[in-house]
């Protein structure tokens, strides 16, 4: 039933977020800004659940590792090996053709911004996690650059909404209504979820292993996101939206229990930050270089995936 509960509010969230495009937000800034905030909801409640303990550190660290892992590799590979609808319709209009241009300019100058972000950030986790655990001033500094970052993203939102003479719809208060109240009903999920797996016996569901199992349920938001929009020739949204939601877990969901409680580093950290950073430095290349993720690319994602989830949970 909580599982349930979970996958249907994700649902909603995901639901209105897609209105909301349609009342006064770009592609781009709603898949970095907004939709981060409600695919990785579930990842800051997870972390003030297990905040209950301070040697629940660990499996925080995991959860965030998984969940960007996942995104970055599985989700975005899969992405570009079956997004097939992702390329824009011909046409012969000049004018439209040059739109079109300017449209993937701009939406590709945005997604490597977005991706050196995610760089810095897994940098420095992973240069503070370099004596072996996180303290409260290595979380404030980790929180302090994602605040820094989505303040940038309001200024850019502000000056777009001047620069073209946007009006957002009133609308939006509904929306987010609703997306608060689906918020509510994801904590009160992932709650008992936790509490079941720390009750139960059974030998598939561990509790040494919540990190992970965590992990690989939170990303269900953010891969009805990348099937839908890459479904409907997203793919803009499609990338932006598994990177942003990457900047919710590091620094921000790692920082505020760090701030908190000391976390000791678990010993999947150094796999899971190399693939990121690898898996970060190739969709950088691909999209520099051909402003889309190639098939062929994607199934190396894929593979990275396969390679990541053996190592540090089936063996």
């Amino acid at each position: 039933m909580q599982l349930a509960i979970f996958i249907a509010a994700n649902a909603l969230m995901v639901w209105r977020l897609h209105v909301m495009e349609s009342k006064g937000f770009e592609g781009t800034v709603l898949g970095t800004l907004i939709m981060p905030y409600c695919s990785g909801f579930a990842n800051l409640v997870f972390a003030y659940v297990m905040s209950k303990s301070a040697s629940n550190g660990g499996a925080v660290i995991e959860n965030s590792l998984v969940n960007n892992v996942t995104n970055l590799t599985l989700i975005l590979g899969l992405s570009a090996i079956f997004g097939t609808a992702a390329i824009l319709p011909k046409t012969r209009s000049k004018q439209i053709l040059k739109k079109q241009a300017e449209f993937l300019f701009v939406n590709r100058i945005n997604l490597l911004f977005t991706l050196i972000a995610l760089f810095l950030f897994t940098g420095t986790l992973w240069a503070l996690a370099q004596d072996g655990e996180l303290n409260r001033y290595d979380g404030a500094i980790l929180v302090g650059l994602f605040l820094f970052w989505q303040i940038l993203h309001v200024f850019e939102v502000l000056k777009d909404s001047i620069r073209n003479d946007k009006v957002f719809h009133w609308s939006i208060v509904i929306d987010l209504a609703l997306i608060a109240a689906s918020a509510y009903c994801i904590y009160f999920a992932v709650d008992h979820l936790v509490e079941w797996v720390a009750k139960s016996k059974s030998p598939l569901f561990s509790f040494a292993k919540i990190g992970w199992f965590s992990g690989l349920l939170m990303v269900l938001p953010n891969a009805f996101l990348a099937l839908y929009y890459a479904y409907i020739g997203r793919q803009d949204i499609v990338l932006s939206s598994q990177i942003g939601d990457g900047h919710i877990c590091i620094p921000m969901c790692i920082g505020l229990f760090a701030v908190f409680s000391t976390i000791k580093i678990p010993d999947s950290f150094q796999t899971g930050a190399y693939i990121i950073l690898g898996a970060g430095l190739v969709l950088f290349l691909s999209i520099a270089a051909l402003g889309r993720i190639p098939r062929f690319v994607g199934g190396g994602l894929v593979v990275a995936y396969a390679f990541f989830l053996y190592n540090g949970l089936i063996q």
